[in-house]
């Protein structure tokens, strides 16, 4: 049984962690949960420490964790942290991929940012009624471009889950690739999360100022980013999404600004990242063409 279904204890900490109030995952009592949910809630509580930054104070928690799924999890923070545990997280899922959920989620997380697509849908897909594991394989079929085939996966999940919040949010997600009325529809989801106090959080708040800058609704957007920015003023994503408003706006100085500002926080950020592929192609492409000028008459 999936220890996060929508009928279980774990389902407020599990839509906050989703809704990404990483800190509300923290600051979550779990002291009450059932032995059988102990390790899955500190799996989810290690996860988010992990998106808060502190993926090496996680690793070195968990450095002697037997548990398949605390493994897993440290794998995770270990990778994130830089090390390379390709390897040992490829000899876990072979081990443990079958039956453990965790293990599927943080290793198929490590395989996808490796590089490796493939063999992470392959490990996903042996899950037995996962939402966690539906998510993570819409979210890299989108990033394949492959928008059918996580429409197709989102649709199946409906049938089995009905109104679950990552069915919800995953649907969300498919419906910005498609956009039309799917931007409203999206706008809902989001708009929900990020103004309900247990699931506020910057990623909530950037999710519907996205859907408000896709239906054109700039300062509806702008005043979700503010939002965002006033919880975590170094939210890396929050900084992007304001440099696309501000770009939107033509505010040139403020841009200018808030792009320094994200080279500081996250120099690796993807937004930072395919600006500087595109900076370099437009160059490459450039260095080809020598301009002619016509003489003044």
């Amino acid at each position: 049984m999936d220890p996060y279904s929508p009928e279980g204890e774990l389902i407020n900490i599990h839509s906050a962690f989703h809704a990404g109030a990483f800190q509300q995952v923290l600051d979550f009592d779990t002291s009450g949960f059932s032995p059988a949910n102990a390790i899955p809630s500190r799996v989810l509580k290690y996860r988010a420490r992990i998106a808060l930054g502190q993926s090496k104070e996680v690793a070195a928690e968990l450095s002697s964790e037997k548990s398949p799924d605390l493994v897993a999890v440290k794998l995770l923070a270990e990778y994130d942290s830089g090390k390379d545990v390709l390897e040992a997280a490829k000899k876990l899922a072979a081990q443990h991929g079958q039956e453990s959920l965790a293990v599927q989620l943080c290793v198929g997380i490590i395989l996808e940012r490796a590089g490796e697509t493939e063999a992470a849908l392959e490990l996903l897909s042996k899950h037995q009624g996962s939402l966690d594991a539906v998510a993570l394989i819409v979210q890299i079929h989108l990033q394949q471009n492959r928008t059918d085939l996580a429409t197709k996966e989102a649709q199946r999940a409906r049938k089995w889950a009905q109104d679950s919040l990552l069915v919800n949010i995953a649907e969300s997600w498919v419906g910005m690739r498609e956009g039309g009325e799917k931007y409203q529809s999206a706008f809902y989801v989001f708009e929900e999360l990020a103004q309900t106090a247990q699931s506020q959080s910057p990623h909530s708040l950037v999710a519907q100022a996205v859907s408000e800058l896709h239906l054109g609704r700039l300062p509806e957007a702008e005043a979700a980013l503010q939002q965002a920015i006033a919880i975590d003023a170094n939210s890396a994503d929050t900084i992007a999404n304001l440099i696309v408003l501000n770009t939107l706006l033509g505010k040139k100085d403020e841009t200018a600004k808030l792009k320094a500002q994200l080279g500081i926080v996250d120099a690796q950020h993807r937004a930072v990242t395919d600006w500087r592929e595109k900076k370099d192609e437009f160059e490459k492409a450039r260095a080809k063409y020598t301009p002619k000028f016509e003489p003044a008459t």
